[in-house]
C-alpha cells in the first residue's frame, strides 16, 4: 500500500507541474502512468477531479490574467464537439481519424518550431474561438485531449505565458467539473476515486506552486516553443496509437 500511494503521489507530482507550468498537458502524462499500476476505470476520473482542483488553485493565483471572454467562447462550442469525438471514438474509422488529427497537430506545431508562425490575432475573432473549441470538444471527446486546439488560439492571439496558463485554466475548469459530472452520473467516479484523490491533492498542491514559480520565468517565444514541442509529442503518440492499432 505504501508503494501504491508513493506511485500515486510522485505520477500527480509531475503531471501537476507540466500543468502548472505550460497550462495544458497534464492527462498525456498523468492518465497512462496511474493505468499502469490503478484500473483505467479509476485512473481516467482521478486524473480528472485531480485537474479540477488544479484550475481551481491557478484561477485564484492568477484570476485577473484570465481572458474571461476568451475562455468562455471556447467552452461553449467544446460542448457540440463533444459528442461528436464520442461518436468518432465509437466509430469503426476512428484509428484513420486519429491518425489524420494527429498528423494535423505536429504539422502546425512543428511549422512553429521550424520557425513558421501563426497568423497574430490583434483581438478575440468569434469564427477562430469558435473554431478552436469546437475541435478541443471533439478531441476531448474522443480522447480526452483538447490542449492542442486550445494551444493553437493561444499562440494567434500571443497570450503571455501567464495569460495562457490562467485563460485556459478559465476553459478546463468547467469543462473537467462537466466531466466529473458525467462519471458520477455513469457510476465512475466512486468511493476509492476519491480515495486516491485525497492522497494525491498533497502532491498536486505544492506541484502548482512549482509550476507557478516555472512559467513567471519563461518569455514568449520560448514559452510558446516549450508548447508546441509539448503539441508534438502529443500528436506523434496519437499516431503511433493509431498505427499499432490499424
Amino acid at each position: 500500500m505504501g508503494s501504491l500511494i508513493a506511485k500515486i503521489l510522485l505520477v500527480v507530482f509531475v503531471a501537476s507541474v507540466v500543468r502548472s507550468a505550460f497550462g495544458f498537458g497534464e492527462a498525456l502524462i498523468a492518465v497512462p502512468l496511474l493505468a499502469l499500476f490503478l484500473p483505467i476505470q479509476i485512473a481516467t476520473p482521478l486524473a480528472v477531479l485531480i485537474s479540477v482542483a488544479i484550475a481551481a488553485v491557478i484561477l485564484v493565483q492568477d484570476w485577473r490574467k484570465v481572458h474571461v471572454s476568451s475562455s468562455g467562447w471556447l467552452f461553449v462550442p467544446t460542448l457540440a464537439g463533444i459528442p461528436l469525438g464520442i461518436w468518432l471514438l465509437h466509430s469503426t474509422h476512428q484509428e484513420l481519424v486519429k491518425a489524420a488529427l494527429a498528423i494535423v497537430i505536429v504539422l502546425f506545431s512543428g511549422f512553429f518550431l521550424v520557425g513558421k508562425r501563426p497568423p497574430h490575432l490583434e483581438r478575440d475573432s468569434h469564427a477562430w474561438l469558435l473554431g478552436c473549441g469546437f475541435a478541443a470538444g471533439v478531441l476531448g471527446g474522443a480522447y480526452g485531449i483538447n490542449g492542442p486546439a486550445l494551444v493553437v488560439y493561444g499562440s494567434m492571439r500571443r497570450w503571455s505565458p501567464q495569460h495562457f496558463r490562467a485563460t485556459l485554466q478559465g476553459y478546463f475548469l468547467p469543462a473537467s467539473a462537466l466531466g466529473m459530472l458525467g462519471y458520477r452520473l455513469s457510476g465512475l467516479w466512486t468511493a476509492e476515486v476519491t480515495h486516491y484523490f485525497l492522497i494525491g491533492i498533497f502532491a498536486a498542491l505544492p506541484a502548482v506552486f512549482v509550476g507557478r514559480w516555472l512559467n513567471h520565468r519563461m518569455r514568449g517565444e520560448a514559452f510558446l516553443r516549450y508548447v508546441h514541442a509539448g503539441v508534438v509529442v502529443i500528436g506523434i503518440v496519437l499516431l503511433v496509437q493509431a498505427l499499432r492499432h490499424h
